[in-house]
C-alpha cells in the first residue's frame, strides 16, 4: 500500500518558511485604473525585427551594452544586462555572499525583494529601520557591519518616494569601504535624473547601482534591467548569470528603446508623469481623508490616510488598484499611488472626493 509523500519536507526549511514578495500582479485585482505598480499607462510601440530566434541569443548584446553605457556615460564593460533589476539583486548575492555566514543590510520600509532574495539564498538579513525622514539610520549601519557584505540603498525609495541624501550615500559608502558592496538601486532615477550615483564610480570601486527600463522607459513587460560597476565587479557577475539571460525579442527591443529617439521619448513621459504628479499632489492634498501626501521624486506618491483599508478596499471595488503599504513599518494607513494618466489621475480624485462625501455625511448623521 502506498503512503502519500509530502514534498514540500524535501524543500529547505527556509523556503517552506519564505512569505514570498507580493507582485502586483500576484494580488491581482479587477479594474480599469491600475495604480498599483508603478507602470505607464501606455504602451510604447517597438517592432521586433529580428529572424534569429532559432539560435541563442547572445549572454550580453552588444547593442544594448553599448548603448546603455553611452546613455549612462560609462564604458562598455562597466554595464551588466539582466532580466530585469530584480535578477541584478539576486546575482550580487550570488557573487559577493557565503550563505549561513554572510548578511546584507538594508532599510526599511523600502523595495521588499531585497529581504526575499537574501533568505531564498540563506543570506542573513539585517533590516536597519530608516528614520522618520526616510534617511539612512548611519549609527545602526555603522554598528551592524559585522559579517555583512553587501548594503542595499534604494534612491529614490520605494515605497516612499523620497531621495536619500548624498551625504548619507557617501556616508554608508565610507563605512563599507574595503569590507562590503554598496548596491544604490536607482530604478526610479529617470525621475531625478541630476541625483544619479554613476558619476561616484571612479571614486568608490565597491560602488554598484542597478537600473531598469521598466519605469520611464514604460517597458515594464519587457524585464530588461542593468548593473553598473567597475569592470572587476562586473566580471564576476558574469561568471554567474544564467547563459542566456535576454531573449532575442527583448534585447532587441531594448537597443531600440535606447537609441537617441528611444532617449527623447522616454524623457517627454518623465515630464509628463512629474506634470501628472503634481496635479495629483495638490488635489489629494485638499481632500479630508488625507492625512499627509509624501513628498516623492518618482512616478508614484505615498499617501497617508485616516483610513487606508477604507479607501484602498472601496476603490479596489470600483476597478481602481492602488497598492497597500500597510505591513512596512512605520506605513500605518498609507497607500503607495502609481501616477497615472491625467484622465486616471482625475478619476481617483473624483472617486477619493466622492468617498470624502460619504463619509461626511455618516459622521453628520451619527452626530447630528
Amino acid at each position: 500500500m502506498s503512503t502519500v509523500f509530502d514534498v514540500t519536507s524535501l524543500a529547505r526549511e527556509n523556503i517552506r518558511k519564505l512569505v514570498p514578495y507580493m507582485s502586483a500582479r500576484r494580488l491581482g485585482g479587477n479594474g480599469d485604473i491600475w495604480l498599483n505598480a508603478n507602470e505607464y499607462h501606455a504602451a510604447p510601440d517597438f517592432q521586433f525585427s529580428e529572424k534569429t530566434l532559432n539560435r541563442y541569443p547572445e549572454c550580453q548584446p552588444a547593442a544594448v551594452i553599448q548603448r546603455y553605457a553611452d546613455y549612462a556615460g560609462l564604458l562598455p564593460e562597466q554595464v551588466l544586462v539582466s532580466r530585469g533589476a530584480d535578477e541584478a539583486i539576486e546575482l550580487l548575492l550570488r557573487t559577493f555572499c557565503e550563505p549561513g555566514k554572510d548578511a546584507v543590510i538594508f532599510c526599511p520600509p523600502t523595495y521588499g525583494m531585497y529581504g526575499v532574495s537574501a533568505e531564498t539564498f540563506g543570506v542573513a538579513q539585517k533590516k536597519i529601520l530608516a528614520g522618520s525622514d526616510w534617511q539612512p539610520n548611519i549609527t545602526a549601519i555603522k554598528n551592524n557591519l559585522d559579517n555583512v557584505k553587501l548594503i542595499y540603498i534604494c534612491s529614490p525609495n520605494n515605497p516612499t518616494g523620497n531621495l536619500i541624501s548624498s551625504s548619507a550615500l557617501r556616508q554608508i559608502l565610507e563605512l563599507a569601504s574595503n569590507r562590503a558592496i554598496v548596491a544604490i538601486d536607482e530604478a526610479y532615477i529617470e525621475f531625478s535624473p541630476q541625483n544619479t550615483t554613476t558619476h561616484w564610480l571612479k571614486e568608490y570601486p565597491h560602488l554598484v547601482i542597478l537600473r531598469t527600463l521598466s519605469k520611464a522607459f514604460a517597458l515594464a513587460g519587457l524585464r530588461c534591467g542593468f548593473t553598473l560597476a567597475s569592470a572587476d565587479i562586473i566580471a564576476l557577475m558574469l561568471k554567474v548569470i544564467a547563459p542566456y539571460p535576454l531573449a532575442t525579442p527583448v534585447a532587441d527591443i531594448a537597443a531600440q528603446a535606447l537609441t537617441a529617439q528611444g532617449i527623447r521619448a522616454m524623457q517627454e513621459r518623465v515630464e509628463e508623469t512629474i506634470a501628472n504628479r503634481a496635479y495629483l499632489q495638490d488635489a489629494l492634498d485638499k481632500l479630508i481623508l488625507v492625512e499627509k501626501v509624501f513628498p516623492s521624486e518618482t512616478n508614484y506618491i505615498l499617501v497617508r490616510f485616516t483610513n487606508a483599508d477604507f479607501v484602498f478596499r472601496t476603490l479596489w471595488d470600483q476597478g481602481i488598484i492602488l497598492r497597500d503599504q500597510q505591513k512596512q513599518p512605520e506605513l500605518e494607513n498609507c497607500l503607495r499611488i502609481t501616477v497615472g494618466s491625467r484622465s486616471e489621475c482625475e478619476q481617483l480624485i473624483t472617486a477619493i472626493d466622492a468617498l470624502c462625501k460619504q463619509n461626511q455625511q455618516v459622521q453628520e448623521t451619527e452626530n447630528p
